[in-house]
């Protein structure tokens, strides 16, 4: 195997600081684009399983409603034969008990505290599902931003050491804060 010659190697006490400041620039730029695009990932996963919740959330609501439609018919239906009068006191006693069993699923298909499967308990877990679906959209586009504009910055990083430009160096730099506030407007939504 052949060594390189001396002439090849880099020299170890000749420091370029604009290399070195844009080593820096490049790193930094990198840590934030990882967690923008961890953001981003965990954003668009909490608006898809708050998705899916809330649409259970109000499939086991008109689920519940329509149970609850059957005994309000079924409830009408025997008020409307205990009116009639032609009916005998041992039926009668039968039909009073039936519907008050009938009223009291419909109260309970309306609000259930204690398991929280009611109507009213079911219509808020949806509505807090499709807040928080609402609030992980929000900040998707944000996290879409800061990853767009951080690699734009670390190509242009990469281009200013090439080429050795260094007023190229502050280009990358503004779009570099751009990203950073992008992707902490993502996490704290302050716009």
């Amino acid at each position: 195997m052949s060594e390189m010659p001396e002439t090849e190697l880099p020299e170890h006490g000749n420091n370029d600081p604009f290399r070195t400041r844009c080593a820096m620039l490049v790193s930094t730029l990198a840590m934030v684009l990882a967690i923008a695009s961890l953001g981003g990932n965990n954003a668009a996963k909490e608006t898809m399983v708050h998705n899916v919740l809330a649409a259970n959330a109000f499939a086991f609501y008109q689920a519940k409603n329509i149970r609850q439609t059957d005994y309000k018919i079924a409830a009408d239906d025997i008020q409307v034969q205990l009116a009639q009068d032609k009916v005998s006191p041992a039926a009668k006693e039968l039909l009073e008990k039936k519907l008050a069993d009938y009223q009291k699923n419909i109260s309970r298909y309306e609000s259930e505290p204690e398991t929280g499967d009611g109507k009213k308990e079911l219509m808020a877990k949806a509505k807090e599902h499709e807040h928080e679906r609402d609030h992980a959209m929000q900040q998707d586009p944000w996290f879409d931003y800061a990853e767009a504009l951080l690699q734009i910055a670390i190509v242009l990083t990469s281009v200013a050491i090439l080429t050795g430009v260094r007023t190229l160096f502050w280009v990358p730099c503004g779009l570099g804060i751009l990203g950073i506030l992008s992707t902490i407007n993502g996490f704290v939504l302050w716009i």
